[in-house]
């Protein structure tokens, strides 16, 4: 499958590139942006005309909405590079759709399909010299929408923008990741915006994660907010349990995002013939399974890290170290996602699409 614009963007192309000064191979994930970014603005109740242009910032009135109310939204994607030197796309219909659910409970109007798109096709058609091949290389795709009306009364906005920027990308998380399991601090709360990719979703987790950070772990997995039994989410990813040969994970809900990589990695292993469950666990049966050597593995998944495995998690100041596992579900999912993501594999799904 592969993208056809309908769309007439605006182009301003920059001046030169700074394409030749970047160290593709030495990238500190979400630092460097390529040469072009999409703005888009909705005013007077109508989207106007897209442009492409250099990447720059920009000027924004200092009571516009989105410093003093937090209207803000976003979207994580990548674009891959096969060995033919065509880019492709993983599912970006889902994000599209994902992206205007955030919209609808943010108070924001919707970005229409063509804009978002076949915007996306266009600034990628431009910067495909920035998607580099080989696992492992993707161009990592930010589209966001902030409220950049004026005015400090407590209502939405009436103005916004649209934006697209590229960011050339690597691992997200490098090492052995610890964990530990949240007690007291909540991602998101029943009727909240937790199934929202928010931008206040993330800032709420800097501080507990801090905390988690100056005792040596580098995320948290998050627990409901009303027991704190439950096991939601690992830092900013769907989190997955391997208990014997079974995988669980949590059932998307308000408090917990439907994300792209956990769908995908739920088909794989049921194609694989993986035994999957999903349901709520607890972290009464994580200790357990911990404590009787049924815990096999923990991972987080999402678009920036991929698959994430977790080597040991902390509750209640006790450290439980995960086994080191020969044929660990984890790896064996990343790794038959990466070869549909790069094109090594066949998409049986129909997932990819072509710029």
């Amino acid at each position: 499958m592969s993208l056809k614009n309908t769309l007439d963007i605006d182009i301003v192309k920059a001046s030169s590139s700074k394409i030749d000064n970047i160290d593709f191979e030495n990238l500190a994930f979400g630092n460097i942006f390529t040469d072009h970014m999409l703005v888009c603005d909705f005013k007077e109740g109508a989207w106007q005309k897209p442009i492409i242009k250099p990447y720059e910032p920009f000027l924004i009135d200092p009571s516009a909405k989105v410093f003093h109310y937090g209207q803000a939204i976003f979207e994580g994607m990548k674009a891959y590079k096969d060995a033919n030197d065509e880019v492709w796309l993983f599912r970006p219909e889902e994000n599209f759709h994902r992206f205007n659910k955030s919209a609808v409970r943010m108070a924001m109007p919707e970005v229409p399909k063509t804009i978002f798109m076949d915007g996306l096709k266009t600034i990628l058609d431009l910067e495909r010299n920035w998607v580099k091949f080989g696992v492992g290389n993707t161009l990592y795709i930010r589209p966001f929408m902030i409220a950049i009306g004026s005015g400090v009364i407590a209502q939405p906005s009436t103005q916004y923008r649209f934006m697209i920027i590229l960011s050339p990308a690597k691992s997200y998380y490098s090492g052995e990741v610890k964990v530990i399991i949240a007690e007291h601090y909540s991602r998101a709360a029943n009727g909240g915006i937790g199934a929202a990719k928010a931008a206040g979703n993330y800032s709420a987790q800097f501080y507990p994660t801090k905390l988690a950070n100056e005792k040596g772990f580098q995320q948290i997995i998050w627990t409901d907010d009303a027991t704190h039994t439950k096991l939601e989410e690992a830092g900013t990813m769907n989190v997955f349990f391997r208990i014997n040969n079974t995988l669980y994970t949590a059932p998307t809900s308000e408090r917990i995002l439907d994300g792209v990589t956990r769908k995908s990695l739920l088909d794989i292993a049921k194609r694989e013939g993986m035994d999957v469950q999903i349901r709520s666990v607890l972290v009464e049966e994580l200790i357990n399974a911990a404590k009787d050597g049924s815990l096999k593995e923990v991972f987080g998944a999402g678009t920036a890290a991929v698959v994430s495995p977790i080597s040991a998690f902390s509750y209640q100041d006790i450290e439980y170290t995960l086994p080191k596992m020969e044929n660990s579900f984890a790896l064996q999912l990343k790794e038959k996602l990466n070869n549909i993501q790069y094109k090594l594999a066949e998409d049986t799904f129909g997932w990819t699409v072509k710029v």
